[in-house]
């Protein structure tokens, strides 16, 4: 038997195998080797500024700083807006990951109105995450003390103390000064839009109306940043590099608090507006509309109840009466339909015509009545604004025809903006035969003409506009921009703010203006005028025009009784004056709703302004 032959091992297919084993291990190795090289040149010099920005960042953060906002004082350097500390409870969404049981947590805490939760819970959805939002605001001491001992149990939770805007005087300048309030998502997009949203990333508060937010880019600032080291849990080590806020600026208003204190204190309950500019430069020295409210109760959010209250109180205390208010200005507008009259020669100043009470157009039995039942007899137009003839301007009116009227009064700045210092504002109308076509498709009648040439009819106008008209009368054709804001300053320098007069109208004979102005000051000054008993005893010369405008339509044979009409459709009281006659420093007007007569309730009221305004010395140049 034969055995079997062992094979004999082939060492050199093993040493070709492991060979070119060998050499694909290597040739791996030295892919991988170099593809770690690659990365790490990758890493650490193509995408180094990216990468060290990105750890800076996990070391480095950069806190945005609001700058304070500027303050508001009135002519005598009175604050009327100031910056208050308050303290807040303020969440940053980011850093809270159970938001329902962390706002549960601290309603155990301290009390949280339901209001409060979903208000936040809105600016958590609105805004960015990673942004501080407050819970609740104005912390009184007690709060503040539980939730600082609390602190340790709430990431994300913190106490800040920061500067909130107050109003001292309450409701006396709400209408002017207006208010600020938490910014919402319309006007972050707006902020966007403008490229000014990187200037507001620590600002909460912008201004909602008025003042406040006519000027919101000259009072919010330029905000300011620190770059603070943190450690892992986000805890601040140190400062590195800080750039201080700029502080937004100060304004300085022509409004006296003295006068403004005295036409609340006057108009007391009585719905209306009292508004007094100074005519050679149009600095407002009064703005005030009453009824009021106080603009504190929107600075932190108002409640529904209380704003509801505001919304639908029928004495719509939100309508800026000043500017908003639009009211028919009777016989106010009188001297200026004048000056038209002198100026076409439709009247001169002797010409005279006899009232028998009433006018009436041709071909027509409709009387339109004067206040006078029995008429005044032969009158020029001295006496016919002295003792408010309306016969007079019926008879006027129609001679100049609609399309003179409202061409002449638009100049003068009825039916326009007055372009104030604040967006709140009604252009009021001037009615014209276009106007009236597109507003009721209608043509114009001469039955339209008669009302309109007392001021009554289609035609309505804001207290603001009618001071502007007068002024125009009083710079003898050329019209004061009226202004609150009188100067802008800041730590280093005050800038004097003062529109120039604009000319708007030429005249044809410059004495017309001496004669309207004299009428004016006979309807003060003499016996018989309907605004001389008000001003008996005055200790400056004044004038002025009286005006009652009616908002009730009386059967043509019936008698005005005011006890027998609802209160809200009695008429207005309306006064437009100015003084000193021979140098006029204040021109103020004075509209009052459901009053009565012009002469009898708004004079008088203008008669208590003006005599604050010469005893206390307001004008400067007194």
């Amino acid at each position: 038997m034969l055995k079997k032959r062992v094979a004999i091992q082939d060492f050199a297919a093993e040493a070709r195998l492991f060979n070119r084993r060998a050499v694909v291990a290597m040739l791996i190795v030295v892919v991988l080797f170099c593809l770690i090289i690659f990365n790490q040149y990758q890493l650490q010099v193509v995408s180094y500024q990216d990468y060290q920005t990105r750890s800076e960042g996990n070391r480095i953060k950069v806190v945005p700083m609001a700058p304070n906002r500027g303050l508001i004082y009135d002519r005598s350097g009175i604050l009327l807006a100031e910056n208050k500390p308050v303290f807040s409870l303020e969440l940053v969404p980011e850093q809270i990951k159970d938001m329902t049981a962390t706002l549960t947590s601290l309603s155990e805490l301290i009390e949280l109105s339901p209001e409060q939760t979903e208000s936040f819970l809105k600016q958590v959805k609105a805004q960015r995450r990673f942004n501080s939002i407050a819970l609740k605001e104005q912390l009184n001491d007690t709060e503040v003390a539980i939730l600082a001992a609390n602190q340790h149990r709430f990431p994300g939770v913190t106490v800040e103390a920061r500067l909130s805007r107050h109003y001292p005087f309450g409701d006396l300048f709400t209408h002017a000064l207006g208010y600020i309030g938490k910014i919402n998502t319309r006007e972050l997009q707006q902020l966007d839009a403008d490229g000014e949203a990187a200037n507001y990333a620590a600002s909460r508060d912008i201004g909602k109306i008025g003042l406040e937010r006519f000027y919101q880019r000259e009072l919010h600032g330029t905000m300011g940043y620190q770059e603070v080291e943190v450690n892992n849990r986000g805890r601040l080590i140190r400062v590195l590099r800080s750039v201080p806020a700029v502080s937004g600026q100060n304004i300085h208003l022509g409004l006296d608090v003295g006068l403004q204190l005295t036409a609340q204190q006057v108009l007391k309950e009585q719905r209306g507006a009292i508004v007094a500019m100074d005519p050679r430069d149009g600095a407002i020295l009064a703005f005030y509309s009453n009824p009021s409210y106080d603009p504190n109760l929107f600075v932190h959010g108002i409640s529904s109840a209380n704003y509801s209250a505001l919304l639908n109180s029928r004495d719509r205390p939100l309508i800026n009466r000043v500017t908003q208010g639009t009211y028919p200005p009777a016989s106010t507008i009188k001297p200026h339909l004048a000056l038209l009259g002198l100026e076409t020669n439709t009247i001169t100043p002797a010409t005279k015509i006899w009232d028998p009470g009433y006018f009436m157009l041709p071909n027509s039995d409709h009387r339109f009545r004067d206040h006078l039942r029995w008429g005044h007899g032969w009158v020029d137009v001295y006496t016919a604004i002295m003792k408010s003839c309306d016969t007079f301007f019926y008879e006027l009116g129609i001679k100049l025809g609609v399309d003179r009227i409202s061409d002449y009064m638009g100049k003068m700045g009825f039916g326009e903006k007055t372009g104030i210092d604040i967006l709140e504002e009604s252009s009021g109308i001037m009615p014209s035969r276009g106007w009236k076509r597109a507003r009721h498709n209608q043509p114009w009648y001469p039955g339209d003409t008669v009302p309109l040439s007392i001021g009554q009819s289609y035609w309505t106008t804001t207290p603001l506009q009618l001071i502007v008209a007068t002024s125009v009368i009083l710079n003898q054709g050329k019209l004061a921009t009226p202004h609150l804001v009188t100067a802008f300053s800041d730590d280093k320098n005050k800038t004097e703010h003062a529109p120039a007069l604009q000319p708007v109208i030429e005249v044809v004979k410059e004495s017309n203006w001496q004669v309207v102005m004299d009428t004016m000051h006979r309807t003060v000054k003499d016996l018989g005028g309907t605004a001389h008993r008000a001003f008996i005893g005055a200790s400056y010369d004044a004038a002025g025009k009286t005006g009652t405008a009616q908002l009730a339509a009386i059967a043509q044979d019936a008698k005005y009784d005011a006890e027998a009409i609802d209160e809200r459709l009695r008429d207005n009281a309306m006064y437009i004056g100015y003084a000193p006659f021979d140098n006029p420093s204040i021109v103020i007007a004075v509209a009052l709703e459901n009053a009565g007569g012009g002469g009898s309730n708004a004079a008088p009221i203008a008669r208590q302004m003006l005599d604050y305004y010469f005893a206390a010395g307001v004008n400067s140049d007194e």
